[in-house]
Formats: structure tokens, sequence, C-alpha cells
């Protein structure tokens, strides 16, 4: 199931992003500060190209490029 972005107070958005962006496996090489690959993701959000997705199952949500998140979902129908 997708969340739009907009439906999560910010506080838990900011919370959810920051550990996105700190996953082990999600380090791209870069010294970015904390706040500036937060509002990268943010801006990716914003624009339609991540979303949130979160998993029933699993109960947890997860960020993921918007393609990625429709084939998911396309999987699970099947």
């Amino acid at each position: 199931m997708i969340i739009p972005h907009e439906m999560i107070e910010p506080e838990t958005l900011k919370s959810l992003i920051e550990e996105f962006v700190s996953r082990e496996g999600t380090d791209n090489g870069y010294d970015e500060a904390l706040s500036t690959r937060v509002a990268q993701v943010l801006s990716r959000l914003k624009s339609g190209e991540m979303v949130i997705v979160f998993d029933q199952e699993s109960q947890t949500p997860n960020i993921l490029h918007k393609d990625v998140a429709k084939q998911i979902l396309i999987e699970q129908e099947v």
C-alpha cells in the first residue's frame, strides 16, 4: 500500500527518512550531512519520484523508487 507523504506527521516523516538514509547499505560514498540526504529524499517524495510503501505483512514502512513500488504491488496482486 502506498502512503502519500502528506498524510504522515512532519516529525514522523523526518524520522522515517532519517532511518532510510542511515540504513546499512545505503552509503553512496559521498560524505553529505544527514540533513542534506534527508532533504534530497523529501524532495524526491514531493516530486513523486519516490514513494512510501507500507508492508502490511511486516507492518513496516519503506521508501522506494516509484517504479520499484509499482512492480512490487503488481507482483503482490498475482
